[in-house]
């Protein structure tokens, strides 16, 4: 039997990343997904995920990563992950980091709406010169 703790497992999912978010560095930790994780008596590593959508495209992955993620840090043999839907995913469950990586600042955000309402404008004029 692997002599880990709970504690160690979630400092391992920590770097297992959402794979829709992997670009940003946000793991199934800051992302809210991962919910619970027990250790049963015999090893078996348990590992509960919260999707962030009832057709989540990434849950496949995530099954396999976690365990290999655990296999690796710790030998795991037997990992089960499992998703629930009790309690739903919503953006309260996202860590501050994460929260700090999905958002865009606004002043980020203001040139570039500025550029594209320039653009529509100059479309406009063209296509009411070309009607003339």
């Amino acid at each position: 039997m692997i002599e880990v703790t709970v504690e160690d497992v979630w400092k391992s999912l920590k770097t297992v990343y959402d794979p829709c978010c992997a670009d940003r560095g946000i793991s199934v930790v800051d992302m809210g997904v991962a919910e619970d994780v027990t250790i049963d008596n015999d090893g078996t590593i348990r590992v509960k995920l919260v999707l962030t959508t009832g057709w989540c495209p990434f849950v496949s992955s995530m099954e396999d990563a976690i365990p290999a993620k655990l296999k690796e840090d710790f030998g795991a043999e037997k990992v089960i992950v499992e998703s629930v839907w009790d309690p739903v995913w919503t953006t309260d469950r996202l860590s501050e980091f994460a929260k700090e990586k999905l958002s865009m600042p606004l002043e980020q955000l203001l040139p570039l709406r500025e550029a594209r309402i320039k653009q529509e404008k100059a479309n406009a004029n063209n296509e009411s010169e070309v009607a003339v």
